[in-house]
């Protein structure tokens, strides 16, 4: 029970810090809008934030190894909270993006620090039922708060609510920093390895999935800071529609994550992959070819349904990191495909330009070279 509550504790630290930030995460695009930023400087930053995801990943793995999984998180947790002091003080849309470094170290700097929680915490034929629990209690908040976000700002504005939510996120910041003084783990770093050093240990079907996934996360980093404005700008629909419309793509995530990790046991990892990197290559069609909120429901399912092979995933990459590399190696890993990525948002401003359909299209394009690469190159041996 002792490795379980450990699990526990860190996926209930994420749920708890998603509950707060899900109040005005979503919103942020139309945030930032709102404060007199143009589509461009929103999808800078959505680049500025690839870039953070991208800086952050590598040295969260380092610090979680190197101090232990609990210091590292109480730190990253630390580092947030003064974002969001920035975000609620911010006066004018600049001072967001110095808030967004700050925010970004708890969102990315815990991902390695998580994923090698569970694989420390659980043996090797659970990691993905522990990515399940995970990704529930991860994606539970965005199922919730963005109903209660919309309606706050429905109510007293979007302004006053996104400053609403964020003094909510705080309150529940210190809640996951005392249930994180609870984890009990060791730290696992006795080593000198090097960077290079952690890439060369990298099996070879971790680096071809880490290409196909590049791909696929270009398609997503195109179009997805974009969908409320496309959805509220040019399908007319409301703030709180909106929504409702995230929590049904997140309640759809939810409701797929156990069934599909005991269908993973069953059949493989592979196919359940296969599925999610179509749907991330269908999600951005289905949005523009939606003309109201019935169809946009269709299509914020096909979004949710981008989770089915989530944690088989993620159990793909934490199962082929050598044990005392396990959170640099996740860091590494996510470094790379951040780094990668980090012009997607900035060109799909651009391409909104064209028509603010374009980089929607061009994102399903993507996608589908993404799936037909992980399909090709990495064997089912190498997935299971």
């Amino acid at each position: 029970m002792g490795v379980e509550r450990n699990v526990v504790a860190a996926s209930g630290s994420i749920f708890l810090v998603g509950l707060g930030e899900e109040l005005w995460k979503k919103f942020l695009p139309k945030y930032l809008e709102s404060l007199g930023a143009s589509v461009a400087a929103v999808g800078l930053f959505g680049t500025a934030e690839d870039f953070f995801d991208a800086l952050y990943q590598y040295p969260g793995g380092w610090l979680a190894d190197y101090w232990g999984r609990r210091k590292a998180f109480l730190t990253f947790l630390a580092a947030a909270a003064v974002g969001y002091l920035i975000y609620f003080f911010s006066p004018a849309w600049p001072y967001l993006f110095v808030g967004l470094a700050f925010v970004m170290v708890w969102q990315t700097m815990a991902s390695p620090t998580i994923f090698a929680t569970i694989a420390d915490a659980l043996p090797k034929d659970r990691h993905a039922m522990g990515f399940t629990l995970y990704s529930v209690l991860k994606r539970i908040p965005v199922v919730i708060s963005p109903l209660v976000g919309g309606v706050i700002m429905g109510a007293v504005g979007l302004a006053r609510g996104v400053r609403i939510g964020l003094l909510v996120t705080l309150v529940l910041a210190g809640c996951a920093a005392a249930l994180l003084l609870s984890l009990r783990l060791p730290t696992t770093w006795r080593d000198d390895v090097r960077i290079g050093g952690i890439w060369d240990s990298f099996h070879p079907t971790l680096k071809r999935l880490l290409a196909s996934d590049i791909v696929i996360r270009l398609c997503e980093g195109m179009a997805d800071i974009f969908v409320v404005l496309y959805v509220t700008n040019v399908t007319r629909i409301t703030l709180p529609e909106y929504g409702i419309l995230v929590a049904i793509q997140l309640l759809t995530s939810i409701l797929i994550y156990v069934p599909s990790a005991k269908l993973a046991e069953r059949i493989g990892r592979k196919p359940l992959v296969v599925v999610t990197f179509l749907c991330f290559a269908f999600y951005p069609v289905a949005v523009i070819l939606a003309h109201n909120f019935t169809g946009l429901v269709f299509a914020f399912i096909f979004g949710g349904l981008r989770e089915i092979g989530e944690p088989s995933r993620k159990a793909m990459i934490v199962g082929f990191a050598q044990q005392q590399l396990r959170a640099r190696t996740v860091g590494l890993y996510y470094l790379v495909r951040s780094l990668s990525i980090t012009p997607a948002s900035l060109i799909g401003g651009l391409l909104w330009k064209v028509r603010p359909e374009t980089p929607f299209v061009v994102a399903g394009i993507i996608g589908l070279l993404g799936t037909l690469l992980f399909a090709v190159t990495v064997e089912e041996q190498g997935a299971a």
